[in-house]
């Protein structure tokens, strides 16, 4: 292929327009327009190649930005939580630990958190103090009901109404195995997350005198 012929083909796709055969455009600005388009090509590919760049960059600062808002989901709140209420004390903080010792259906009753900031449930038989779960147990709380009250039956039974609640001692008898073993799967829950801090009797039981020793040791084992 000759020289001229190369130039011609190169004008023809410049400009749009036909060559001589001397190398010269029949338009007088032919081989301005191809040098012209040829920057525009030059211009447009660096602008795709930079432009690819700066896509990347978007992509991976909204990774970036994403990933940090979810993790001020998931531990930002919390720390805001926290640093809401440290100016106010929780029932839980502001209460001395309970000493151990026994209860009535009566005695329980009045920890229900309305009156007295405490709030004690039973779950079979045994007393737990629940204050620090306040948000839970607490008069505006989901499981509101069970304080101050035994909630072996309402647990059990995955019943939260009134009639899980007995006015009197209820010694779980009518409850199949499934239900039982579920008490004392909820009994060993308590135990890991709330201070046991006695039992509660049944009618004409007296109660257990607890010595500081005694109550020191428990306290220490759920430590």
């Amino acid at each position: 292929m000759a020289a001229g012929d190369g130039d011609v083909k190169l004008g023809t796709l410049g400009s749009g327009s036909e060559s001589g055969s001397d190398g010269s455009s029949e338009s007088p600005g032919g081989a301005g327009a191809a040098a012209e388009g040829g920057g525009w090509a030059a211009a447009a590919l660096a602008l795709l190649t930079g432009g690819g760049e700066m896509l990347l960059n978007v992509v991976l600062v909204t990774l970036v930005l994403l990933g940090a808002y979810r993790l001020w989901v998931r531990w930002g709140r919390r720390g805001l939580g926290a640093g809401a209420g440290a100016g106010e004390e929780s029932p839980a903080a502001s209460l001395p630990r309970m000493k151990k010792r026994d209860f009535s259906l009566e005695q329980l009753r009045q920890y229900d958190g309305s009156l007295n900031p405490r709030i004690l449930l039973a779950v079979n038989g045994k007393v737990f103090d629940v204050t620090k779960g306040s948000k839970f147990y607490g008069p505006a709380g989901p499981y509101g009901i069970f304080a101050g009250r035994d909630a072996s039956r309402g647990l059990a039974t995955f019943c939260l109404d009134k009639d899980a609640l007995r006015d009197e001692y209820d010694d779980l008898s009518d409850l199949n195995a499934v239900q039982m073993e579920s008490v004392r799967e909820w009994e060993m829950q308590f135990k890991e997350k709330y201070d046991y801090v006695g039992r509660l009797l049944k009618p004409g039981e007296e109660p257990s005198e607890y010595t500081d020793e005694e109550d020191t040791k428990d306290h220490n084992k759920q430590d």
